[in-house]
């Protein structure tokens, strides 16, 4: 492990810009991805957050657990509900911010994109060990909750 202190900023930096050339790549990949499927990527990450979580969530919960802000996961969330994707539920905690869950029309859509995901993540997975994938997700969560914020 190397010494923080040694790091030569523009390493970071280099880091940091692909980063932001990577997510922009992934959100037209994902566009393209997900538009057999009547979704674009803000859609299919909000139809992820609310599959993959145990319980229903509010928008500040999935803007936060996806890293967006409130106003684009409630634009998108607005959306699953005039497409009948998603539900509300009534939060007794917080009166003007409900629970959202898929209903099982947006469940469906979710296991048919996650099936074809899943193939693709078997594909493209291949190119690198699990040591490679560890350490970059180790540090992608480490320079995300370096920059932590909060709304």
């Amino acid at each position: 492990m190397s010494d923080p202190s040694t790091t030569p900023p523009d390493d970071f930096t280099a880091v940091i810009l692909q980063v932001f050339r990577t997510n922009g790549q992934m959100i037209a990949w994902g566009d393209h991805f997900s538009a057999p499927f009547g979704l674009t990527s803000a859609r299919w990450q909000m139809l992820g957050a609310l599959a993959l979580s145990p319980t229903p969530l509010t928008a500040p919960q999935i803007a936060f657990n996806m890293g967006v802000t409130r106003q684009g996961a409630q634009k998108q969330l607005n959306l699953l509900l005039d497409e009948e994707l998603a539900q509300k539920q009534p939060n007794p905690y917080h009166k003007r911010s409900p629970f959202y869950q898929l209903t099982d029309k947006g469940q469906a859509l979710y296991q048919r994109v996650a099936t074809d995901w899943s193939q693709h993540a078997k594909e493209v997975g291949q190119a690198f060990s699990s040591q490679e994938l560890a350490t970059t997700l180790k540090v992608l969560s480490r320079i995300s909750k370096l920059h932590e914020t909060t709304e």
